[in-house]
């Protein structure tokens, strides 16, 4: 009787720690797409955003991710900043930071913006998370000097804090009139569809690099 209830106890144990070791492995990867409007999905329909569409690029790769969108149209670094600890949620893996493009059409100064950017990054990954830096250049009317200030603010701060680093989140979108919105700024769903095609290759080797590949 004492060993029937000995067994009984291990199969009980097995049974949980099986059920844990499962309900561990089936947990998705946690993700924020944290940025501007180009992040939200100005004027997009349901469904046609950036981390809407990324998620299901991914998941029909195989990759087990749920990407939540934490983008706030006409928000700057500075906003970013106030936000970013309540906008970003504890047990999250991994933050895709898209931010800058609303300072640099504002004129704001590159430093203050690089400070911005290095305080959130410091604060997520002393929260042990996860960063891929999003970078963004600047509109040809600001001028030569600003321009080379503001666009060497991303790759330098992808070598100091060693970030996987995608240089310009509307690549293969910007100047392509029928990729965007009658305002020659925002992507369209087509202009989407091809940020997330074009930005899949690093988004991928970055879920490798964090256990998530497929």
């Amino acid at each position: 009787m004492a060993f029937k209830r000995f067994r009984d106890l291990l199969l009980t144990t097995g049974t949980l720690l099986l059920l844990v070791v499962t309900t561990s492995a089936a947990d998705p990867m946690r993700i924020v797409g944290f940025g501007d409007s180009l992040m939200a999905g100005y004027q997009l329909e349901a469904g046609q955003s950036f981390p809407e569409k990324l998620e299901a690029a991914l998941k029909a790769n195989g990759h087990d991710v749920v990407i939540a969108n934490a983008g706030v149209s006409g928000d700057t670094t500075a906003g970013g900043l106030s936000r970013l600890d309540w906008s970003v949620p504890d047990k999250t893996d991994l933050v895709i930071l898209e931010l800058g493009a609303n300072d640099m059409l504002r004129g704001i100064s590159p430093e203050l913006t690089e400070k911005n950017l290095v305080a959130m990054i410091e604060r997520l990954q002393e929260r042990d998370i996860d960063v891929l830096l999003v970078g963004m250049l600047a509109a040809p009317n600001l001028g030569r000097d600003y321009g080379e200030a503001f666009e060497a603010i991303y790759p330098r701060l992808a070598k100091t804090y060693d970030l996987p680093l995608y240089p310009f989140f509307l690549e293969g979108v910007a100047a392509q009139s029928s990729l965007l919105l009658g305002d020659g700024m925002h992507p369209n769903a087509e202009g989407v569809d091809r940020m997330v095609e074009e930005f899949m290759p690093l988004m991928e080797t970055t879920l490798a690099g964090a256990g998530q590949g497929s």
